[in-house]
């Protein structure tokens, strides 16, 4: 055997080795998932964004499962300062249907110094209607806007990140469907990507990379997500990737606190 053979090999059985990482944790009687992460901010400005926001800092992504009768799957992630949510915040949170993962409700906003928005979006599908709050430190605008006649499902950055995970073991080409985000939709590619090891804790973690990048055509997206999942049946977000125009941030796993997970 080679030395090449013999790399590819002892990869394989590095990241075989590395699969179980969730799926021997002993999960409580909830049906909440909490993941603790440490974030930075990366980019050539991440030093001119230093003289006006924190750098780094930690962030909380807890996701909620239905209970009994109930089919509401309710998410949030929440980045804070080193000094706590006090010292400023971002924050995303979304309300989706299990049954076929339309998302109805998205929300995220942010507050640094002087400075605060959020915008709140509630999809009624019956009506096609998106009914929109946005309210910065200046203003509040409420807006209707109709929904596209052929739009059967919205997706936000976090049920995005759900769709993934609930079909990671299958998605094994790119996926073409459209991103909502501060009002409107843009189309955009799911991009399953490499399989590698990564280490959290002290441990060997086998992961998938999954994207969400721009398509081409029609309204151009500025953003983009990464994000790496633990190979196994939990797929946990490992690390996340939120890129923006001119940055990006990266959540790093730092612990669960809670780990109910779907099924499926």
């Amino acid at each position: 055997m080679n030395m090449i053979q013999r790399s590819i090999v002892a990869l394989m059985v590095a990241f075989v080795s590395a699969t179980a990482f969730a799926s021997d944790l002993s999960c409580n009687d909830t049906n909440v998932e909490e993941l603790r992460y440490s974030w930075r901010l990366k980019g050539g400005v991440r030093f001119l964004a230093g003289l006006i926001f924190p750098t780094s800092g930690v962030g909380s992504f807890r996701t909620t499962y239905p209970a009994a009768g109930d089919h509401a799957v309710h998410s949030e992630l929440l980045i804070t300062a080193p000094s706590g949510k006090q010292g400023g915040f971002y924050a995303y949170e979304s309300q989706m249907d299990d049954r076929d993962t339309r998302t109805l409700m998205t929300y995220h906003g942010y507050a640094w110094g002087k400075k605060a928005r959020n915008e709140r979006t509630i999809f009624d599908y019956v009506k096609r209607l998106a009914r929109i709050r946005k309210q910065t430190t200046e203003e509040v605008e409420n807006r209707v806007r109709m929904l596209p006649a052929d739009q059967q499902q919205t997706r936000d950055i976090l049920t995005a990140i759900y769709f993934l995970r609930q079909h990671a073991h299958t998605l094994n080409a790119p996926m073409q469907t459209s991103i909502y985000t501060d009002g409107r939709e843009y189309p955009v590619i799911f991009r399953p990507g490499e399989n590698k090891v990564m280490t959290v804790d002290g441990r060997r973690v086998g992961v998938k990379e999954f994207a969400i990048v721009d398509a081409p055509g029609g309204k151009k997206w500025q953003g983009g997500v990464k994000v790496w999942l633990s190979a196994d049946e939990r797929r946990i977000p490992v690390r996340i990737e939120i890129q923006q125009s001119i940055a990006s941030m990266q959540l790093d796993l730092q612990s669960i606190e809670s780990c109910a997970y779907p099924r499926g």
